[in-house]
């Protein structure tokens, strides 16, 4: 394929505008893809960041980027409860699609999602792409090796914080409108578990595969937040824990809280065995090596952006832009359209993933265990 591949961007909200914009309009990457319809249904936020940003074209709905002739694959970043219905429309419309964790809510919409790319021969590329990391490969491969001995449990997760209302992209929005986070907090799509701890669960299962089954607690903590002033409806449990069983006795803890965490990293988080540990990148309190390594000296292990550096994309600008793992999941779709070979970063792992935080909460309200079905390929 001789000509650049033409983006369409779904969502210009803070992601967008932090980083899918800076990173995809790198001249590094123009001989390989361009972006060239922007969609928000806030369309002077849309022309203002199109503007910006160089993008020949600016529209308010999905329908009327989906049309255009000029958009061969799109990159969902609508809020997480229209994922479904979004990427559903592109792949109708035959566009391939990348789409922003976590992929959907329920396993159902996966299945449909996965199904209709079968039939429109369309790709998905859906994030967040752990499995790229050689870190989490190389704690794969630790563990297989016997080198913390018969692994015994593992911990990880993330917490919400203040993180959504704070950021500085909303109060100072393209188009001049604040860019309200009130659907973090609300059904569907909303709360941790499908916003942050997304990431902990991609890692998890890709250092130890599918799990087998899953109990879990949830809850509220806070009544209320606040955005700009004005009070946030809350509907979404803010606070809940998984223990997921991999089989063998191994099982893991997943935390996607209010607050509070125990490894400063999105990540795989920390595997206990009946011979030592592995936190993040340390084995036994000491680093282990890993290809790309020495990308990440000097800095510390929980430092998320220099983390990514060993990314085959993130190169040049791409280390100084925020979010450089999302623009390393849309260029693996990037790829898998020009060259024809797939990407490890499948519909199928997003699946697995969302049948366990479904699945999570179906355990939490029931107080029964709930078992898993869905699988992937693994190691990828």
């Amino acid at each position: 394929m001789d000509e650049p591949l033409r983006l369409g961007i779904v969502g210009v909200g803070a992601l967008t505008l932090r980083a899918i914009l800076p990173h995809m309009t790198q001249t590094d990457i123009a001989d390989r893809v361009v972006v060239s319809t922007v969609c928000d249904p806030v369309l002077d936020r849309a022309t203002a960041a199109a503007e910006r940003f160089g993008v020949p074209t600016a529209v308010a709905d999905i329908d009327d980027l989906l049309e255009r002739d000029d958009v061969d694959l799109v990159t969902i970043v609508s809020p997480i409860g229209l994922h479904a219905e979004h990427a559903l429309k592109a792949i109708d419309a035959g566009k391939h699609v990348h789409v922003n964790k976590t992929m959907t809510t329920t396993v159902e919409e996966a299945d449909r999602l996965i199904e209709h790319a079968r039939r429109r021969n369309v790709r998905i590329v859906a994030s967040p792409g752990e499995v790229l990391r050689p870190q989490v490969t190389r704690t794969r491969e630790l563990i297989d090796s016997g080198a913390i001995g018969h692994l015994s449990w593992a911990i990880c997760g993330t917490a919400f914080g203040r993180y959504h209302e704070e950021e500085s992209e909303r109060t100072d929005a393209a188009g001049g409108t604040a860019i309200d986070p009130a659907w973090y907090f609300r059904k569907p799509g909303g709360g941790p578990m499908y916003d942050m701890a997304s990431y902990a669960l991609h890692g998890l299962t890709a250092v130890l595969g599918p799990a087998k089954g899953v109990t879990a607690l949830s809850g509220r903590v806070l009544p209320e937040r606040m955005f700009a002033g004005k009070q946030v409806t809350i509907e979404i449990d803010d606070n809940t824990i998984l223990l997921l069983d991999f089989g063998g006795g191994a099982f893991a803890a997943v935390h996607g809280t209010v607050g509070g965490a125990v490894i400063e990293d999105f990540g795989a988080g920390v595997f206990f065995g009946t011979e030592g540990e592995i936190r993040g990148i340390l084995l036994n309190g000491e680093p282990f090596d890993f290809p790309g390594r020495g990308l990440t000296l000097g800095a510390p292990t929980w430092d998320w952006d220099t983390q990514m550096f060993v990314l085959p994309h993130v190169v040049g600008p791409h280390r100084e832009i925020p979010e450089s793992h999302v623009f390393e999941d849309i260029m693996q779709l990037v790829d898998w359209v020009r060259t024809e070979t797939p990407s490890p970063v499948n519909a199928e792992h997003a699946r697995h993933v969302i049948e366990i935080i479904e699945a999570g909460y179906a355990a939490a309200g029931s107080g029964m265990r709930q078992a898993l079905h869905t699988t992937f390929p693994f190691p990828p």
